[in-house]
């Protein structure tokens, strides 16, 4: 009798970290509307919103405190994790999307030029770039 040949094994990060939506927040009208977005997707999707929060250390938690206590029931927010002083953006953006084991991350952007051409500021385009699973980039208004 021949050995069969062991399944293949699974990575250990899906082993032991469950798939969540990652947003990435900062106190602005475009971090607010990833971080609806975000709820929204955790919720179509059944699975866990971790937020990290990009704010300055000193910088208020209300309106974010706010959007995440306006989640739905079936809604499991994690823990916020903030940046850590001297850290880039997308380095943290793209460290929590590793550690948390996210299928998905929501980041927001602006237009950055009045002629209309939607042009991507740095964290955006390295999080594009960078990230080993799918990019969401949510505006905070569309133009008509």
């Amino acid at each position: 009798m021949l050995n069969a040949p062991a399944p293949p094994r699974v990575p250990a990060m899906c082993e032991s970290v469950p798939m969540t939506v990652l947003v990435a927040y900062n106190p602005s009208p475009h971090g607010e509307a990833a971080v609806r977005t975000a709820i929204s997707e955790a919720a179509r999707r059944r699975l866990p919103l971790h937020v990290v929060n990009l704010a300055a250390p000193d910088a208020a938690e209300d309106s974010l405190t706010a959007l995440l206590d306006a989640a739905p029931d079936g809604v499991d927010v994690q823990p916020v994790t903030r940046r850590g002083a001297g850290t880039e953006p997308a380095d943290t953006i793209l460290d929590a999307t590793e550690a948390t084991g996210a299928s998905l991350v929501v980041i927001g952007s602006r237009k950055r030029s009045s002629s209309g051409t939607f042009l991507m500021g740095t964290t955006t385009q390295r999080v594009l770039l960078d990230s080993p699973v799918p990019v969401l980039v949510v505006k905070d208004v569309y133009d008509a």
